[in-house]
């Protein structure tokens, strides 16, 4: 068995991650995810390429099985990236880490039609990869409730905020419930970082 079952996942997280050959947690998914298993906010501040997805997918993978499954699925974790190639590259972890488990996931983004987009989310999902405009523009069309969020991440918070997203990022917090887990990775920390952490990560692990 990998170092990975000393961090507390579940046998069909730790059969996925062995069928992907990962062996050995790297730093940052050694230090975060007893934390967010153990329900705090965490602030995360790592290079690219040293495996944030799986620090907060693992986890948050994880939590969503201990608690009982609606029978018609509604978006209980919400994730934000910049553009749509990370947003794809974070929903195809996710399939391969979840491939033992009966969690749904989609990602959306803009530049295509959003019907394909629109029939996945009425046929009901448990995890949502978004990036910020087409989230907000379905959210507008009425098409995603935010109401069962209870995982929030910001992925690669430095390159969201290089990309002038942070009005979308503010409006789509206030529509987020007040109860919930907040997870900020970020591969830099600038001081616009610090403010933005400040306005939503409450007591966070950094």
């Amino acid at each position: 068995m990998s170092d990975f079952s000393k961090l507390n996942l579940s046998t069909p997280i730790l059969r996925a991650i062995a069928s992907e050959n990962y062996t050995t947690p790297t730093p940052i998914q050694e230090k975060a995810i007893p934390i967010i298993l153990d329900g705090r906010d965490v602030l995360g501040c790592a290079k690219t390429g040293t495996g944030k997805t799986a620090a907060f997918l693992l986890p948050i993978l994880q939590r969503l099985v201990e608690q009982p499954i609606n029978e018609h699925r509604v978006i209980r974790s919400l994730i934000l990236s910049p553009t749509r190639e990370l947003a794809a590259q974070i929903a195809d972890n996710c399939a391969k880490y979840a491939y033992f488990q009966h969690v749904r996931h989609l990602v959306i983004f803009g530049g295509v039609k959003q019907n394909m987009q629109v029939n996945q989310l009425r046929s009901g999902i448990d995890i949502l990869i978004a990036t910020p405009g087409r989230l907000l523009d379905l959210h507008g069309q009425g098409f995603i409730s935010f109401d069962s969020v209870s995982y929030f991440v910001l992925d690669e918070a430095d390159r969201m905020l290089d990309m002038g997203f942070l009005p979308d990022i503010k409006r789509i917090l206030k529509l987020l419930p007040k109860e919930r887990q907040n997870l900020l990775f970020t591969a830099t920390m600038p001081e616009n970082m610090r403010s933005l952490a400040d306005r939503f990560l409450i007591d966070p692990v950094k």
